[in-house]
């Protein structure tokens, strides 16, 4: 975390929703060759799977599967929605940003019947609403939402959502991609029967590969009706089941940053310690901008600790691309805004970062600011 004495000098701090800072023993991991049909990464191939259920508090004795895709998040989100919607599926997708928005496009691109439910980028789904739009529509066979909306930092409620989808009797698939790891999570009470993450978030390992976790049954039922060949969820399970191997070429040096990242994240506490951080980086980052003068977008009670985004101020004098750039070559990276309705930028508050970064930023905005010309 701070000890930056045991990163590269080069690194910068990213204050990013991922790829972010990882910690030097995770970057370490992948100074190794691993053969991919070698015992030894079969078996931590095995022992990720089962840890990764963990996080979500479910095992396979539960009837749970952990099935890890090459790729990123992405392809993790197009895996679900190629193979879980049969030919006559709709599926709903509550929108209320750009990640969500981005379900749409892919469902839309393999001719799937979709809908859309739009919600302002700064407010949460209500279960009321959910609840009426299953009502109303009977077609409807899957329902999608995002955990954490990382356009914004908008945290949708996925555990009463999920109440709302059974109780209709559709089926529930939750882009957890920011979440999963730094929010708790038990999978199987929120009814959940597809959740996608990947390796570069709040696992904090190294960009490379997603995840799925399933629920057997709804996993079962998608045999056959893959609309591709490498993003065929159920055979990437099959083929694991049956000889622990990857289908496909893995990415071995990225799993081993994994392996090292989930032994991280189990010493510091699981999701509920992660998660302590993560709020108090937040807490420290929120407090720090106030003081200078930034104002959130997302209401505090709709918050994440996971990424917060900052309306600009309203002064002529402001220009982000200048403050990000100073940034920068202070050694520190943010995020651009990825809004439409207003101007924002975002700043993450995730891995291997802790309060004294948070601190560290928050002082050279202050002095970019007073450099540039910004400071009122």
């Amino acid at each position: 975390m701070s000890d930056n004495g045991n990163k590269p000098a080069a690194d910068k701090l990213l204050f990013t929703p991922g790829p972010l800072t990882t910690s030097p023993t995770v970057k370490e991991a992948m100074l190794r060759d691993l053969g991919s049909r070698d015992s030894e990464f079969i078996e931590m191939v095995r022992s990720i799977r089962e840890r990764l259920l963990a996080i979500g508090s479910v095992t396979q004795a539960e009837g749970y599967e952990a099935i890890p895709i090459q790729g990123s998040g992405t392809f993790g989100i197009e895996a679900v929605v190629s193979s879980a919607i049969p030919a006559d599926g709709k599926l709903l997708v509550l929108v209320n940003g750009a990640y969500g928005q981005r379900i749409v496009g892919i469902t839309e691109r393999y001719g799937i019947s979709v809908v859309a439910r739009q919600q302002p980028e700064n407010q949460p789904f209500s279960v009321e609403s959910l609840a009426g739009w299953l009502a109303e529509d009977a077609a409807i066979t899957h329902v999608a939402v995002v955990h954490c909306e990382t356009s914004s930092g908008v945290m949708n409620p996925v555990v009463r959502l999920g109440a709302a989808v059974k109780a209709a009797g559709r089926s529930y698939i939750v882009d957890a991609m920011s979440s999963f790891g730094g929010v708790p999570l038990n999978v199987s009470a929120a009814q959940i029967d597809f959740l996608i993450s990947s390796s570069n978030k709040c696992i904090e390992g190294v960009p490379g590969f997603s995840f799925v976790i399933a629920e057997r049954d709804a996993l079962a039922a998608t045999k056959g009706q893959a609309r591709t060949v490498s993003l065929d969820l159920f055979a990437q399970w099959d083929g694991l089941e049956k000889s622990g191997q990857f289908r496909f070429t893995p990415p071995t040096h990225v799993l081993l940053a994994f392996d090292q990242a989930l032994r991280e994240l189990e010493e510091e506490g699981g999701p509920a310690g992660r998660a302590q951080r993560y709020r108090r980086n937040h807490q420290t980052l929120v407090a720090g901008m106030r003081k200078l003068g930034f104002k959130e977008y997302v209401p505090e009670k709709f918050q994440s600790w996971i990424i917060t985004t900052f309306r600009y101020p309203d002064d002529p004098k402001f220009d982000f691309n200048a403050l990000y750039e100073n940034l920068s070559d202070r050694g520190m990276v943010i995020y651009p805004g990825k809004l439409t309705e207003v101007d924002c930028f975002r700043i993450g508050n995730i891995g291997r970062i802790d309060e004294t970064d948070i601190r560290t930023l928050l002082e050279a905005i202050g002095s970019s600011l007073q450099e540039l010309g910004m400071l009122s």
